[in-house]
């Protein structure tokens, strides 16, 4: 059947993801990509501009079309790192298979430097460490304990180096500090993640993927990821695959961490992508295990906070341990504001 005989419904529907493309690529070209990536923005305008190229990425389906997804994916694929004039008519012509990657792949970001919010919150956890990760990706964040840090603080400039019991780390991690979060090296003794569709640290095809969802013109974001899925290669952690927001899944999966060792339960950056049904009942789930959950989430997401967080004031995302709030943190760790014991601290 061609495209001029489909039925009207169909028609329909295809004008409508089409119209809906060209709406997302427009905000995210205006309001996301700017002073992030040029080169993205550009991109975005280009799609929103163009209905051909709208046409193209009508046809992903619609939680897998998000412009950094598809992006990424044709870069993987191995479109040109140049203008709209190049990109456009590189997606024109490599259409069936942007559609069918990009169909399969999900936003997995996995930025390892997220480990220096953590490492305050892991500070206060007691004994041996079997650490679990929701939305673990290729499972970076699982080696807090094989990364180097750099803490520099924000009033004084003084700087803290933290290293591996074994030596400095080809993984360095840099972070602003203020109000004296407590710093020290975790003693991780297992370690695990759940994920939709885990990716693995040592194949080439997950690797490049990964690599490929860092927007162009962030420096060093790339070394410091090829680094750290070397880390990770050479000791895998144990992934799992499901819905982590299903009770018994999380429960099966912390039933495998060791015996002697304090379960921490990490969900770095993770709830903001589960729907909200399946956020609570997850939050719920990890309420309900004997185990450590240590979370970064925007302060509005949900209200698991006790006390509860001012979004209005709060000036960052939460780091929180068992819904304490504990730090106002970059989402990725560039900075860590310690408010731990301050009366003020859910302000």
């Amino acid at each position: 059947m061609g495209i001029e005989e489909r039925p009207a419904s169909c028609a329909h529907e295809a004008a409508t993801d089409a119209a809906a493309v060209v709406d997302r690529y427009a905000r995210f070209a205006h309001d996301e990509a700017p002073g992030r990536s040029a080169l993205y923005a550009e991109w975005a305008a280009g799609v929103a501009a163009d209905s051909a190229l709208a046409d193209i990425l009508a046809a992903i389906p619609a939680d897998r079309r998000q412009p950094p997804l598809v992006f990424a994916v044709t870069r993987m694929l191995g479109a040109p790192e140049a203008g709209i004039e190049e990109w456009g008519p590189w997606l024109r012509g490599h259409a069936d298979e942007v559609v069918a990657e990009a169909s399969a792949r999900r936003l997995q970001t996995n930025e390892p430097q997220r480990c220096t919010a953590l490492l305050p919150a892991l500070a206060g956890v007691t004994g041996p460490i079997a650490l679990l990760e929701v939305g673990a990706s290729a499972g970076l964040c699982l080696y807090p304990d094989r990364y180097s840090y750099l803490f520099r603080d924000r009033e004084t400039g003084c700087e803290r180096r933290l290293d591996p019991v074994g030596g400095r780390s080809p993984v360095l991690l840099e972070s602003e500090v203020s109000g004296a979060p407590p710093l020290r090296m975790p003693e991780i003794v297992w370690r695990a993640g759940i994920d939709l569709a885990p990716l693995d640290a040592a194949d080439p095809a997950d690797r490049a993927f990964l690599t490929s969802l860092v927007w162009p013109g962030e420096a060093g974001r790339r070394e410091r990821i090829v680094a750290a899925l070397e880390v990770a290669a050479v000791d895998p952690p144990i992934m799992i695959t499901g819905d982590a927001s299903d009770p018994a899944l999380l429960q099966a999966a912390a039933a495998r961490a060791p015996r002697g060792a304090t379960l921490v339960v990490t969900t770095p950056g993770v709830l903001p992508h589960i729907p909200r049904a399946g956020r609570e009942r997850l939050i719920g789930a990890l309420r309900a295990l004997d185990a450590v959950w240590i979370s970064i989430d925007p302060p509005g997401l949900h209200e698991a906070w006790r006390p509860p967080v001012d979004p209005d004031t709060w000036g960052g995302f939460v780091l929180g341990r068992d819904g304490v709030p504990l730090a106002a943190v970059d989402p990725l760790g560039a900075f860590v504001e310690w408010r731990a014991g301050e009366p003020d601290a859910a302000r």
